[in-house]
Parts: C-alpha cells; structure tokens; sequence
C-alpha cells in the first residue's frame, strides 16, 4: 500500500527524531571516550616520567615527603570530590554547580596521578604513621570525627550538607571547602618546597595556586550570598 503525503511527512520526522537521540548519544559516547582516553594518556606519561629516571635513587622511598604527601593529599582530594558531589545534588545554583563540578574533575583527576605515582614507585598507599608526618608534625593534629587533616569535614559537617538545600547548602559548601582549601595549601606548599622529585613540587605548586584562586572566587561568592567565610 502506497504512503499518503501525510504519512511520508509523519514518517520523516520519526526518523528525524530517531537520528536526533542517535546523534546526542552518540555525542556523549565521544565524550565519554575522549575523557578516558585523556585519563588513560595522564596515567601513561606519569608512568613513564617515573619508569624513565636515569637515576634509580630518585625514586622516592616509602617515608620519603614525595610518598607522605602523596598518600595524604590522596585522602584529602577525596573529601572535596565528596563533598562536590553532595551540593551538585543539593542545589540548583549555577555557579556552585559548576565550581563543584570543577572540583570534582580536578581533584578527581590530581588523586589518580597520586596514587598512580605510589604505584610506579612500588610503594605503599597507606602508612602506618599519622598523617603529616612528613611535614614533621604528624603528632600535632588530633584527628576527630572523620577530619583525619587541617581543613577536613567532620563526619557531622559532611551530614549536615547531605540535609541542607538550596542557599544554605550552598554556603555551608562554601565554607568547608574554603577550610579544606586551607588545610591543603599549606600541605601543597610544604611538598612545593621539600619534595625530592620535580613531578611531585611541580603538582603540589599548581595545587596551592589554583586552590588559592577558588577561595577568592568563594569569597566573593559568599558575599553574594550575605555570608563569610
């Protein structure tokens, strides 16, 4: 039976529709794959910047700053990505969405070339000494309630966020992570300054000046929002 004007009509736009959903995930399929093959590439070139030493003493040892900082920046990335994912789901503020969404991909990405290089080295990703041990006062800071660093939630504060919402789940993310920003800058400028491989001061110095460029973002977003830090 022959298609009707109205029928051939009817079915282009199905077809139209069905390539348009095609072509949209095919577009996050691309992107879903560039991200990992930028991973994949990340974790290559820090792998062969450590393989490739001319020098097998370079390679840091298990008490070394390189392997301290390392492990504890690790732990302390992965609070901020957490506490990223909590207010992305608790607001719909733009602005922090998006500040938290960088947080998320950078901090996620920092943490995997952390422990890729603990990895490489053959080193372990824990130890059995407190943290900050290698800034040489891993005594002087009592963990509690989940804040194992300077700057880390409590397990209360991280609660509090996941039953906050809107403006005051917004500032209280804004807060935490100026504190926890804190806390990891002088963890950073301590590697900065006393790390033994060039990767490690290189990351932790790249580390201090972003995270110092987003607390004076979230000051003035505080301020938008009649609150301090």
């Amino acid at each position: 039976m022959s298609l009707d004007a109205t029928d051939t009509d009817e079915t282009h736009g199905d077809e139209a529709i069905v390539n348009a959903r095609h072509g949209r995930g095919w577009s996050r399929l691309l992107i879903a794959g560039s991200l990992a093959a930028v991973a994949a590439a990340v974790a290559v070139f820090v792998a062969l910047m450590a393989l490739t030493s001319s020098d097998s003493e370079a390679v840091p040892g298990k008490d070394s700053v390189d392997a301290g900082f390392a492990r504890d920046m690790a732990i302390h990335h992965q609070q901020a990505v957490e506490l990223s994912f909590i207010v992305r789901d608790r607001t719909d503020g733009e602005d922090v969405r998006r500040l938290a969404y960088d947080v998320i991909n950078t901090q996620a990405n920092q943490r995997g070339m952390l422990l890729g290089w603990l990895e490489v080295w053959g080193l372990p990703k824990s130890s059995q000494e407190p943290p900050m041990t290698w800034m040489g006062h891993g005594s002087m800071y009592r963990a509690h309630d989940g804040s194992l660093m300077p700057g880390m939630a409590t397990n209360a504060q991280m609660d509090q966020l996941r039953t906050t919402s809107g403006k005051r789940a917004e500032v209280l993310y804004l807060r935490l992570l100026t504190a926890h920003h804190t806390g990891g800058i002088e963890m950073s400028q301590d590697a900065a300054d006393m790390a033994g491989t060039a990767e490690v001061r290189y990351l932790a110095e790249s580390m201090v000046q972003s995270q110092q460029s987003e607390m004076k973002l979230m000051a003035d977003m505080l301020a938008e929002r009649g609150a301090k830090p």
